[in-house]
């Protein structure tokens, strides 16, 4: 099993996965369940789009185990629609309805809009302050001037750093080292931010999301990069979080796999258990019969 750090995917939810993860007979219901044997995180990005109800809620923490951890981002309709203005009584209900998860949290993800610049950064300390305790936290800052060398990103830091909060590295430089003449690389580029990585830990629990590109050759060396990285951070006592993407995220279980074997042969953490549909499971867990 995986010790020492915490490495997942951006959701659980993926039927592209049946017969690799997944049992080739599995269903949405059975999905967290597989994924959970698998790996030990999850970034959870399906709160940013709505917010669970209270079944749902206590059907994850049913389905989950004491070690798993889920990383969820924050609403967009707090994040982007209202930019953090007015946002107290909202963001209070949404921590209150994943309250029952709370031993299972990561920190939670406040993935700011690419325009969330340095004129705003009074309004997320504001913010932070009035940041319910119980819950660890971390922003993701994608405005340029906030993640290049010079004193916004200093004061931006500092700003983190007072209030106790980590900042989530976001890392697309492999999508962006190989070819992009496919559909799902040219989308994804579009999509997701270009900025300068910081590799840096920034906090005890450092989130680090990298968007791998599809071909696997592309990706060793970054692979190895994150590698030497992460271990030294392990080694140094932090607890990261590691979220492997990739375009249409189809390769992200393998790549995930990958980076873990790189970290472990560098220092102690563990191994990545059998994928069930690899294992030839049925969802019930018993083996298929040939």
């Amino acid at each position: 099993m995986i010790r020492r750090i915490h490495l997942g995917l951006p959701f659980w939810g993926f039927d592209g996965w049946q017969g690799s993860v997944y049992t080739r007979d599995s269903r949405a219901a059975d999905f967290l369940r597989q994924y959970g044997r698998v790996f030990n995180a999850v970034e959870g990005n399906t709160t940013f789009y709505a917010e669970p109800s209270v079944a749902t809620v206590a059907r994850w923490r049913a389905e989950s185990t004491p070690d798993f951890r889920f990383c969820f981002k924050l609403p967009r309709a707090i994040t982007h629609d209202a930019r953090l203005r007015d946002v107290r009584d909202a963001t209070r209900a949404f921590l209150d309805r994943i309250a029952p998860l709370a031993d299972r949290m990561g920190p939670v993800m406040i993935q700011l809009p690419p325009d969330f610049g340095s004129s705003e950064l009074a309004r997320l300390e504001g913010f932070l302050e009035e940041l319910p305790e119980g819950f660890r936290y971390a922003v993701e800052l994608r405005d340029p001037m906030l993640a290049q060398d010079g004193l916004p990103r200093r004061i931006a830091d500092d700003l983190l750093a007072e209030a106790g909060v980590g900042r989530v590295i976001m890392d697309t430089r492999p999508l962006r080292d190989g070819p992009g003449d496919h559909p799902d690389v040219l989308a994804a580029r579009h999509k997701k931010p270009d900025l300068p990585v910081r590799e840096e830990a920034g906090s005890e629990d450092p989130i680090a999301r990298i968007v791998f590109h599809p071909d696997a050759r592309v990706n060793a060396r970054w692979l190895d990069r994150w590698a030497r990285l992460l271990a030294g951070w392990v080694d140094a006592g932090l607890h990261p979080y590691v979220f492997v993407h990739s375009p249409s995220n189809r390769e992200s279980p393998a790549f995930a796999r990958d980076l873990l074997g790189r970290i472990a042969s560098r220092t102690d953490v563990g191994q990545m258990p059998e994928w069930p549909g690899e294992a030839g499971e049925t969802a019930s867990g018993q083996l298929a019969l040939l």
